[in-house]
């Protein structure tokens, strides 16, 4: 997955090798003007592929870390379509660069929930990350009203927490523990973890 863009760079090198074996003239091929001018619409079109392919790569990294700032409910961050005005190769590079570290650095938090451990323990106790039975969903028992409280975005989406990933549903806990709940959702098993 972190191949891209050694995959686009690599790319870029095949694109130059062809312009520069384009622009050897090809003996009884004609003039070598005509060569020149099909060897330069050669690489201009190559040119133009490379752009379009980092482009699509960009959106690719940008789509990824704004997934999992989401999963953090996190802002997005700002993204000034820069690859979509500029002509330079070199930026669009050098853009996809920033967006594949950002991606990575996104994902890491994401799985690095705060008070991991903490929810963790609490989850040994409550259920399945999956556990479908009413009133309580998932593997820290959310009811609908905490879904409703502090994960409208994935109750609408996605239903009820036990079809949330156990990322998502640590980080609604963690959304709920932020806003001054602390660990009272689970007075009990908080309690067994050493929590309260």
């Amino acid at each position: 997955m972190r191949e891209r863009p050694s995959r686009l760079l690599a790319l870029a090198a095949v694109v130059a090798a062809a312009a520069v074996t384009a622009f050897v003239a090809v003996p009884g091929a004609g003039t070598a003007g005509a060569d020149a001018a099909k060897a330069r619409r050669v690489a201009v079109q190559a040119r133009e592929v490379l752009l379009e392919r980092t482009r699509l790569e960009i959106r690719r990294e940008r789509n990824e870390a704004w997934r999992w700032l989401a999963v953090m409910s996190a802002p997005p961050t700002p993204y000034a379509s820069l690859a979509e005005r500029t002509r330079s190769l070199r930026d669009n590079l050098r853009l996809l660069r920033l967006w594949t570290r950002r991606a990575a650095h996104a994902r890491w938090l994401a799985h690095h929930p705060p008070r991991l451990r903490a929810w963790l323990c609490i989850h040994r106790y409550e259920g399945a990350w999956n556990d479908p039975n009413p009133p309580y969903y998932g593997g820290l028992q959310m009811d609908l009203a905490f879904m409703r409280a502090y994960g409208a975005g994935l109750l609408r989406r996605k239903g009820t927490a036990d079809h949330w990933t156990p990322l998502e549903q640590m980080w609604v806990a963690e959304r709920a523990y932020r806003s001054g709940r602390g660990f009272s959702p689970w007075p009990n098993t908080a309690r067994w973890c050493g929590l309260i």
